[in-house]
């Protein structure tokens, strides 16, 4: 089985039509996903993953249950759970490897596919997990670093909201990396109480008058820090990774220079989808290496390509 976050509709899946030769969705659920998340409440990123992962279990008859908690420990006890609950396969993060590897693993030894997505990739190859659905951190930190230093930036501030998050912290190394000069300061913040990031980049914007730029590693935190700006009398530039609706708008009105986007929707999807198929035929994806689902950029140029889908959720 496979077991995937709590919902207000228990995890079931929404009734879908079947698709090719799928199983039809009036049958009972071809198999049990659990899908263990570190997305802390109320942040709009894990909303996209979420939609994703419940679209494939509506398309597949899957049964999903969804839960998260940003707290390391905590998403190990929730794997163990679903260990126990002997779904037929999980999909989880890992943003800490050294620490959720080990519960990854012990679920594999008890017969249960695993596939991660969106954070820990490293975990693909040093766990052998059967799958790994997202991007690569430091590559994309790296393609976000160049763009800065070639729209002239010379001090960037990267905000990481979960400390101890080492995906957040090898964003943070490839901008600085892809800068190739320049330089790149990190501040920590509690991503989880947005008026206390508004006041600590406030803060620091106003103390330091030599930043030009705030590179976010999420869209809310973007959206806090460009009113941050504006409280600090401050011209900074913001540019974020992940996307989401206000993030668009925010683009649009220039408020915001450009996204990196991660496509956590597409994440969602194929980690349900790749189960699924583990479990109908024993296939697996990606012949032991990553599917990257990004990064790309989205700026004014081609922002309009994605504003529709992003009201509906979907990016």
């Amino acid at each position: 089985m496979i077991v995937a976050g709590c919902s207000s509709t228990g995890g079931a899946p929404a009734p879908a039509e079947a698709t090719g030769d799928r199983d039809r969705a009036d049958q009972p659920p071809a198999m049990t996903v659990a899908m263990i998340s570190h997305g802390a409440p109320g942040d709009t990123f894990w909303d996209l993953v979420r939609k994703g992962a419940e679209d494939a279990a509506a398309n597949t008859n899957v049964e999903l249950k969804y839960s998260s908690d940003p707290q390391a420990p905590n998403q190990v006890n929730l794997v163990q759970s679903a260990i126990d609950s002997k779904v037929d396969g999980i999909a989880m993060t890992l943003p800490n490897v050294d620490t959720l590897g080990p519960v990854a693993k012990k679920a594999m030894d008890a017969g249960i596919p695993v596939v991660g997505l969106n954070s820990g990739m490293a975990a693909l190859e040093q766990y052998r997990l059967d799958g790994f659905f997202g991007q690569d951190e430091s590559v994309a930190g790296e393609m976000a670093g160049k763009r800065l230093g070639d729209s002239g930036a010379k001090h960037v501030l990267c905000v990481i909201h979960e400390q101890g998050n080492s995906s957040q912290e090898s964003r943070c190394a490839g901008v600085k990396k892809g800068m190739g000069g320049g330089d790149v300061e990190l501040l920590y913040v509690n991503g989880q109480d947005l008026t206390s990031v508004k006041s600590t980049v406030q803060a620091k914007l106003a103390q330091d008058t030599s930043i030009d730029w705030v590179m976010s590693l999420v869209a809310p935190v973007a959206l806090v820090a460009a009113d941050a700006a504006d409280a600090a009398g401050s011209e900074v530039s913001i540019a974020t990774f992940d996307t989401n609706a206000e993030l668009v708008q925010a683009i649009k009105d220039g408020t915001v220079a450009f996204a990196i986007d991660q496509q956590p929707y597409v994440q969602g999807y194929l980690a349900v989808e790749a189960l699924w198929l583990h479990n109908r035929n024993g296939s697996t994806v990606g012949g032991g290496k990553p599917v990257y689902t990004g990064p790309s950029f989205v700026d004014k140029d081609n922002v309009d390509q994605i504003a529709d889908a992003a009201t509906k959720g979907l990016r």
